[in-house]
């Protein structure tokens, strides 16, 4: 892990600052009425920046695009488009998560991590691709080690140029769901068919064909243990990527906000690198996916919103944002209330008391 090990990421655990925090936290619920989730996610914000008054600046959503070869074999087709497609939508506004994340200040970033088509210059697409999409992870590598090496890289170099302190991170792809699903299944040491079965309307045909593909993804690279062997065995270029976009975002103590499995299982592998990249992140998401819940159950979490959205990854990071606002709000932002009662002045002697009507 020659490449990751730069990385140096403090924990978060600081026990005489939590306990300031939930005592500021504290104050506000005893004036106002207990915030619910927005209590636990102010304490773990104040925890992220090491601050009493936790204040972010510059948010950026990257949506990190590639495509995966496992798609020749009939899988990872969602919402039938190209993976050049549903850039091309996102960078023009044709996407809800454009039109959320300008509404909600969030500065919109498609990183080409390996998209098989040149995609044409614009001024929120980073070009950053490792190669032209992996190959089918079936029959081969998805990619080489030196590929993978160079993915996790790019995404260290993407995040220390980062000019803020909030990284959302997001996939587009046709098979980048799937290609993570192989990645969680081995790491986690569970089926395969629970990070991809995605609901009971799913239809059985589909599902049997696609744990078809998957399996024998599974028995080509039954050896691959390693996160970064992993990687190069299932892909893809967008995992590699958010590993180290991940990993010196949290080490410069942003915080990390995770959509999706794709996103989920480049945390995973970012934490077998150095484990507490998990303090700097809280989760979202943008779809109703029962494999999404199994990725969520590995890092003990569930998502901030569920609106029981069925959308493009990205969706819910940008819907989320305005919530982790108004929490950082509950201990920068509302004034404390004097402790002693604010005493009613009484008039003067003979003047003049107005009654209503006067």
């Amino acid at each position: 892990m020659t490449v990751a090990q730069q990385s140096l990421i403090s924990p978060t655990a600081n026990p005489e600052l939590e306990k300031a925090l939930r005592d500021r936290v504290d104050r506000r619920s005893a004036i106002a009425g207990g915030l619910g989730e927005l209590e636990p996610l102010a304490v773990r914000l104040g925890l992220v920046q090491n601050s009493l008054t936790p204040r972010f600046r510059d948010p950026v959503l990257a949506l990190f695009a590639a495509d995966h070869g496992i798609v020749v074999d009939g899988v990872g087709a969602q919402w039938g488009r190209a993976t050049r497609d549903q850039v091309q939508m996102a960078l023009h506004a044709q996407l809800p998560v454009s039109v959320f994340a300008r509404l909600q200040g969030l500065h919109l970033t498609v990183v080409d991590c390996g998209v098989a088509d040149n995609l044409p210059p614009h001024a929120r697409l980073l070009a950053r691709k490792v190669a032209h999409g992996t190959r089918n992870a079936r029959t081969a590598l998805a990619m080489s080690l030196e590929q993978a090496h160079a993915g996790v890289r790019v995404g260290m170099e993407i995040a220390d140029n980062l000019p803020g302190n909030v990284l959302a991170c997001a996939a587009l792809g046709q098979g980048s769901a799937e290609c993570a699903a192989l990645v969680l299944s081995r790491l986690a040491d569970q089926p395969v068919r629970d990070f991809v079965v995605s609901g009971p309307t799913m239809r059985q045909d589909d599902l049997t064909h696609l744990l078809d593909v998957l399996h024998g993804a599974q028995a080509r690279h039954r050896d691959a243990k390693e996160p970064m062997d992993l990687l190069a065995a299932f892909g893809g270029h967008e995992l590699a990527v958010m590993v180290g976009a991940m990993l010196v975002a949290a080490s410069k103590r942003s915080l990390i906000i995770v959509d999706g499995i794709a996103a989920c299982a480049a945390l995973k592998l970012a934490s077998l690198i150095c484990a507490p990249v998990t303090d700097y992140a809280v989760f979202c998401r943008s779809h109703v996916h029962r494999g999404l819940d199994e990725a969520l159950a590995l890092f003990h979490a569930s998502a901030l919103l569920e609106l029981g959205m069925d959308s493009a990854d990205g969706t819910g990071a940008a819907l989320a944002w305005p919530m982790i606002r108004s929490a950082a709000a509950l201990l920068t932002d509302l004034h404390e209330v004097a402790e002693a009662r604010l005493a009613i002045p009484r008039p003067e002697p003979g003047a003049h008391v107005p009654t209503l009507g006067a």
